[in-house]
């Protein structure tokens, strides 16, 4: 489970719920059926004008993303697993590693060995593997322009909400009661509207953005790792080349460990 999406949840919540506290205003005051509607449903109208089905039908599965600790092999482990393989290329050749892809859990990864392992020529594998981690980012940055738009959406209806509110009340004016609450309910909606929109779904787009940056990142670190392996590399030139992909934390890290061996 991703910690910080349901600890961002929590805080919103409770700072938006202390803040209504401090001013006097109760939990119930969110109740309002017409605020709702006109903010979620709204909402959700103006995602499916915005965007086609197909892209629409993904946004389960970016619920899922945000709420999921996203698996990644990490860089390090990256590192120390392309110099053994060049370090087993070097000894046994190229075609020893088909014995060794089979355990490797990561698909992009295996097809990329696989090309290198079949032969092919090392401008092809390189483009293709290139595609790959382009097509990636372009599903993923259309994924998170959905949340992106809602949270532009949504602040909008808000204010939306505001004004028929405000229509309403002023069909109150000879009560004074009635009008009070009539006006406080109209910007019940705009409150919504700029809570969901900043602390939802804006957020939300950025995390995803964040997390298909990190996906790319070590993918970009295994493209270059398949083709050092193809041109035939050291395990130490190997190293180099990818030691760029790794914080500066991380170097030290390792430096240390070499260093204590």
């Amino acid at each position: 489970m991703e910690l910080s999406t349901i600890i961002g949840l929590l805080l919103g919540t409770l700072g938006l719920g202390t803040g209504m506290a401090l001013k006097g205003v109760g939990p119930s005051a969110l109740l309002n059926p017409a605020a709702i509607i006109i903010i979620l449903v709204g909402t959700l109208a103006c995602v499916f004008n915005a965007f086609p089905m197909e892209n629409i039908k993904g946004a389960g599965a970016l619920f899922r993303k945000l709420f999921k600790k996203q698996v990644l092999i990490s860089k390090v482990e990256l590192l120390k697993l392309f110099v053994e393989l060049s370090q087993t290329a070097r000894r046994e050749g190229i075609l020893a590693l088909e014995s060794r892809v089979e355990d490797i859990p990561d698909q992009f990864l295996r097809t990329g060995l696989n090309m290198v392992i079949d032969g092919l020529d090392p401008d092809f594998v390189g483009d293709v593997l290139e595609a790959e981690v382009h097509g990636m980012e372009d599903r993923h940055r259309d994924g998170a322009a959905i949340f992106s738009q809602a949270g532009m959406y949504a602040p909008t209806l808000g204010v939306l909400g505001a004004v028929v509110g405000l229509i309403a009340a002023l069909g109150n004016l000879a009560d004074i009661d009635k009008l009070g609450v009539a006006i406080a309910a109209a910007f019940v909606a705009t409150l919504m509207g700029i809570f969901t929109g900043y602390v939802l779904w804006h957020p939300f787009a950025n995390k995803l953005k964040m997390l298909s940056k990190k996906e790319a990142e070590v993918r970009k670190m295994m493209v270059e790792g398949v083709l050092s392996l193809q041109a035939g590399d050291s395990p130490t030139a190997i190293e180099a080349k990818l030691m760029v992909f790794i914080a500066q934390k991380e170097r030290d890290l390792l430096k240390q460990a070499k260093a204590g061996e």
